[in-house]
């Protein structure tokens, strides 16, 4: 008999019906399960063999993910000692499995200890429950997790008591050495569950942990009483046993569907995949939930618009945009550009229509071009946020900026990529040295500077942060520097406009311009395939090699050509790219990663960078993963470009 794990419980909690999918080889997951990226992209090996110490001499049960009788006789055995630290220890108790990641027992006491790459600030009062008294929804998997751990344990070992923590990041606290994140490291082709290497065998030895432990137990009691609730028509107890006989007896729940999981539901296919033969599990639910035929998953629907909540769609079973009019939107005019609900009731026009050109204000955007001033500068950062901190005084997740990318363009229309910045040296903090970098690349002239939404302008403040507690001898320079491309983000005691402050392309694009070819993504990575597809001046201009174009590229040939077609379609220029590692092209590791809470678009190049930080590896990978990284950068800013020309040749030229 399969049991429910802690893992296929939390699955259900995101929606009932996926515990009929997941198992079923027959059935597509786009989330790709992969323990190595997730724990490489979150920092979770890390923080899980630095919480280790703080239970030092445990025992690890070191089992194969299936082998539960095994793991659970052994844990057992185990729990006999008066006095007891268990890693990864087992529970199982009629159909119900789980793991827990650090156990310590003291006689007939046992703290379960659920070790977590998040962050926390031990001094907020609503950190797990909002002010009217609910749990907060970012921390309810979480919580929900725990609750199963401890009511599968109490059930396996009445005998025992049971408190639940959590163990992650504290806000509050400050690493006291330098390196301590190069202090836990991967093999090659190591298991990040089973093969870190740690570099100390004592907290002592850091001078103190980053990690903080905090009782949980009253709100997993309430959880488990039913004081809170998952579901409104399921109380904890009831939705234990009701996906357990779902899992085991392999039934279809046919739990009412819900816009926002259903949106993002994993199990659905690509074309390609049908092509191999699998099945769609969101195709299963709307075609037995919503009377769907083959044909209607190929219309435009309502998880396609930007932004857009849902109301009561689910419910009235009018899902497909031929359905939708304006009450559905409740428009509401902002002069002089496009306001969200306008852009939404635009894209439900063209789709309605079978309209695939272009929108654009015309006047509006060729005004807000007439402001920039020559030479263009188009900068994209990578960064990373680490819970172990890279160097003495930092705290938990700060950011870390590691690499950028720079294209200029030119009155006279010359494209140059121009300078670009990386730092693969394992255990060195860059974000001096990028920024003046990025100061000795932007500060030979006026020009305007262009990003793509808001990250850019929110590292800089980050940057400027750090350098005002830092004791670097230019701090003040690099700081004023920094002041004059950015604008001070609201949360910022103190508040400043840049006279260079970097202008939004992507605000630009939301503003005055909609193409219905990007389905309603604004990412860059959508945007650009668009634009290709619709600019007659990029098709005739990409269509060479850039060399014979006046495109300087750093990291590729001269001959290279952007715009290559497959079957006369064209072919998305980050499908170009070469894999980053171990066979995963940029776009498949951007869509894994961005399923992991708290990621989002640039989680490929946080991932490569949290391989070359982390991983023992050997020259030639690394300068493989670094050259990727290097070309996935420059697209991005060779990117803006493009759609910069898009507007000016395509859109406003006279």
């Amino acid at each position: 008999m399969k049991p429910l794990t802690k893992s296929r419980f939390k699955l259900g909690l995101e929606c009932p019906n996926k515990l009929f999918f997941t198992s079923k080889r027959e059935y597509a997951d786009q989330r790709m399960d992969d323990s190595f990226l997730e724990a490489l992209a979150k920092g979770g090996f890390q923080v899980e063999a630095l919480a280790r110490l703080h239970y030092p001499n445990g025992v690890f049960i070191d089992t194969a993910n299936y082998e539960y009788d095994r793991a659970t006789d052994l844990t057992r055995i185990y729990l006999e000692k008066e006095t007891v630290s268990i890693y990864e220890a087992a529970f199982g108790h009629e159909g119900l499995f789980i793991r827990t990641d650090i156990l310590s027992k003291k006689g007939n006491h046992i703290k379960l200890i659920e070790v977590k790459a998040k962050s926390f600030d031990p001094d907020d009062e609503y950190l797990f429950l909002g002010k009217r008294g609910s749990i907060k929804s970012g921390w309810k998997s979480y919580l929900f997790d725990l609750a199963f751990q401890k009511y599968v344990a109490q059930q396996a070992f009445p005998q025992f008591t049971f408190e639940a923590y959590l163990m992650m990041a504290d806000k509050t606290k400050t690493a006291k050495v330098d390196g301590l994140n190069q202090l836990f490291r991967i093999p090659k082709n190591g298991n990040p569950r089973t093969d870190v290497v740690t570099g100390i065998s004592s907290i002592d030895e850091i001078g103190g942990s980053v990690l903080s432990e905090i009782n949980v137990d009253r709100l997993i009691n309430g959880i488990i009483t039913g004081e809170y609730s998952y579901f409104d028509n399921l109380n904890f107890e009831q939705s234990v046993e009701l996906f357990k006989k779902a899992y085991q007896e392999n039934k279809y729940l046919n739990w009412p569907t819900q816009f926002g999981s259903c949106k993002n539901c994993e199990f659905k296919t690509t074309k390609e995949q049908e092509k191999e033969g699998l099945k769609s599990g969101f195709k299963y639910c709307f075609k037995k939930q919503h009377q769907w035929a083959d044909k209607d998953f190929d219309r435009p629907n309502a998880f396609e618009i930007w932004n857009f909540r849902g109301k009561n769609l689910m419910e009235e079973n009018r899902l497909l945009m031929d359905d939708l009019t304006e009450e559905e939107i409740n428009i509401k005019v902002e002069p002089g550009k496009l306001s969200a609900s306008e852009r939404q009731w635009l894209q439900i026009q063209k789709a309605q229509q079978n309209d695939d050109t272009v929108f654009v204000l015309r006047e509006e955007l060729k005004q807000e071009m007439g402001k920039w001033q020559y030479p263009l500068h188009f900068i994209d950062f990578e960064t990373s946020t680490v819970a172990l901190p890279f160097t003495k005084g930092r705290r938990p997740y700060e950011q870390v900026a590691f690499q950028f990318s720079h294209h200029q363009l030119n009155e006279d229309g010359s494209v140059e990529h121009k300078s670009q910045y990386i730092n693969n040296s394992p255990g060195e903090f860059p974000n001096f040295e990028f920024a003046r970098a990025l100061q000795k690349a932007l500060s030979k002239d006026q020009g305007t500077i262009f990003r793509f939404a808001a990250h850019e302008n929110t590292i800089v403040n980050a940057i400027i942060a750090q350098l005002i507690s830092s004791s670097e001898a230019d701090a003040h320079e690099l700081i004023s520097f920094l002041k004059s491309i950015s604008t001070a983000t609201k949360d910022n005691v103190e508040q400043w406009v840049g006279d260079r402050s970097m202008v939004d392309l992507n605000k630009v694009v939301k503003d005055y311009y909609y193409n219905p070819l990007t389905k309603g993504s604004n990412s860059i990575k959508a945007i650009l395939p668009a634009s290709l597809n619709t600019s007659s001046y990029l098709q005739e201009k990409y269509s060479k090699p850039i060399g014979t174009i006046n495109v300087s590229s750093t990291n590729f040939e001269p001959g290279h050509i952007w715009l290559r077609k497959d079957g006369g379609a064209i072919l998305n220029p980050y499908k170009m790219l070469p894999p980053l590692f171990d066979g995963w092209s940029m776009l498949e590791l951007e869509n894994t990663i961005s399923e992991l809470e708290g990621i989002a678009d640039g989680g490929a190049a946080l991932t490569a960078y949290a391989k070359l930080q982390y991983t023992d590896m050997d020259q030639q990978e690394r300068a493989e993963i670094t050259s990727a990284l290097l070309k996935y950068c420059e697209l991005d800013t060779l990117a803006m470009v493009m759609v910069y020309e898009h507007f000016k040749y395509d859109l406003v030229a006279d």
